[in-house]
This record gives C-alpha cells, structure tokens and sequence, in this order.
C-alpha cells in the first residue's frame, strides 16, 4: 500500500529498477512502470542507481505526466560489474554443445563467477539440434549424458535446449519469482533465447564468425524482461572472465563439491594443492571429484594467485 508524503497528492511507491536510459530510471510497481529521476542529495552522496535495485519513490497522483522522483535505494544482496545489475537471484548459464564447442573449462569460469557472487546457476545446453545433425544421435547423447551426469553430481540443474518450443517450455517450468540473469560465452546463443522466452523485447542477434568461431558482442543494453513470475535480465555477450575481487582462500566456496569435501581435510587452511591431509584430492584420486572440475579449480586459484594488486592512486 503506497503511502502518502506531505502534499496530500503525492505517494511513496516500492518497485524495482528494470531499465535505465540517460538519467531516467525505469521502475516496476504492483504491475506499472513509472519513469523516475534520483534526488539531488544520490550524487553527493555517490549512490548511483542500478537496474535491479529495490527502490522507493515518490509519485504525484494528481499529474501522472510528470517524472516521479527516486528518493531510496534498499540495501543490495550483491552487484554485478558486466552486466551492471543488482539483486541477481540466478543466473541462466548459457553454453553451447558446438559451434563454439562446448568446454568444460569455461562453463566453470562462468559458474565460479556466478558462484562468487551468491547467486544459484542453471544450466543451460544449447544446439543440442545442431549438435544432432553434425555428430549423429549416439554421439550427441553420449556428450549431454556425460555433462549432466558430471554437473548433476555436483548439485547443479542442466536444461538441454534443440531450438524446440518444448524445449523452451521445460526451461519457462524452472522460472519463478526472482531476478534471473541470461550469461555465457558470445555466439552460445543467448539473444536467440531471449527471443524466443520474450518475443515482444526485439533483442538483436547476430551471425556466428566463422573466423573466431565466436559471435559479436550483439546485446548493448542491460533491462529486466517479466517472464512468468520472474523478471530475466539480457546482457552483453562476453567470454573473457576477471576474478579481481576472489580471494583463493575463497574460491573452493565456489565450488560446492570440493567445499563439502573440505570438511575432511587434516588443516583448516587446507588449499587442496600439496597439503598433507587433504580430503579433496583424495577424493579427486578416487574419481569423487571430476577430473575436469578439480584441474579448473587449480588453474583458477593459480590465476588468482598471480593477480597482480592493484593500488588506488591518492588524491
């Protein structure tokens, strides 16, 4: 129920920022969108809204054409750089079986990114019909089996997508009220998703380069889409990943398998690299944990260990 500010034509209204253009921020509220500017004191304070953002503002009722004015932003659960996106709930990994073929080294650079952040993946497979056509079904079936059964283990939720309506309608069957991001490498196809869940939000695609065997960068604006009782946000396609702000004591967190296994570790600050005592690897050495999954994890904690620091310049 909104409530009423000091001029008795004028509400407070909670919503959630869903778009932002040149200064305006665009706010979803019990089913309406209202254009609204920040107050002065936001800059000075050097608060910048951000798409995602649970906000409160202020609305004259008595002119619904004048902009309402933005005069409170709730504490974030987490923030996201690219896209620059608040309150992720889930994130969409999206990667395709061929064409750029799938790697396990890179959906698990995308999932520590998303894992670092508190925000749950599903996994999404995509080409599964081109993958089909190319390799033949006992070929395709065997690589998504051998992916899902991996992944599955490990607690995460694997979607296979082949262009389908039933296939999309399977994916909408996990969509519930949160705020989902669609990520993954360039050219996996995540605009040609979107399109297809949103089809009324016109997101650009663009053909694959034979070249690079990777798309162009093709979606240039962060917005959240309603999508069932969810609301989805579109980002830029990208397959470079930068852990600037993930610690290596932190990155087996990232990791739900090796997390649960550290609890058997001889040392607390076991790194599961060459200490004695070590659970993880014995598990890894068992065949419990991937081969995959183990081998991205230590060239992970190897590049977070050769991060160089980054010092602020004084004013």
């Amino acid at each position: 129920m909104p409530n009423k500010a000091e001029n008795s034509s004028v509400v407070v209204k909670s919503g959630i920022i869903y778009q932002a253009i040149s200064g305006f921020y665009y706010v979803w509220s019990d089913g309406e969108s209202y254009a609204t500017k920040p107050r002065g004191n936001f800059r000075h304070q050097q608060m910048k809204p951000l798409v995602g953002d649970r906000v409160k503002f202020e609305y004259d009722e008595s002119d619904s054409q004048s902009n309402s004015r933005l005069i409170e932003i709730a504490p974030r659960r987490n923030q996201l750089v690219r896209p620059t996106v608040s309150n992720v709930d889930y994130a969409l990994v999206v990667t395709s079986l061929i064409e750029p073929n799938f790697s396990y080294n890179l959906l698990d650079y995308f999932l520590v990114s998303v894992e670092a952040h508190d925000i749950q993946p599903l996994i999404l497979l995509t080409k599964y019909d081109l993958l089909l056509e190319q390799k033949g079904q006992v070929e395709a079936e065997a690589l998504v089996g051998e992916i899902t059964e991996l992944y599955a283990k490990v607690g995460y939720k694997v979607v296979v997508l082949d262009g389908t309506k039933a296939s999309y309608d399977r994916l909408g069957t996990h969509i519930e009220d949160a705020l989902y991001v669609i990520m993954g490498q360039s050219g996996v196809g995540k605009s040609t998703l979107l399109n297809h869940m949103l089809p009324d939000a016109q997101i650009e695609t663009s053909a694959i380069s034979d070249a690079l065997n990777r798309g162009r960068h093709t979606t240039r604006e962060v917005t959240l889409y309603r999508y069932n009782e969810g609301l989805l946000a579109d980002t830029p396609g990208f397959s470079a990943i930068e852990f600037t702000t993930l610690e290596k004591e932190e990155l087996q967190t990232c990791f739900p398998e090796i997390l649960e296994a550290s609890n058997d570790c001889k040392f607390r600050s076991c790194l599961h690299i060459n200490e004695p005592g070590c659970a993880v690897k014995a598990q890894w050495e068992a065949g419990e944990i991937a081969e995959s999954r183990y081998q991205n994890y230590l060239q992970i904690f190897e590049r977070i260990e050769q991060r160089k620091t980054v010092y602020r310049k004084k004013n």
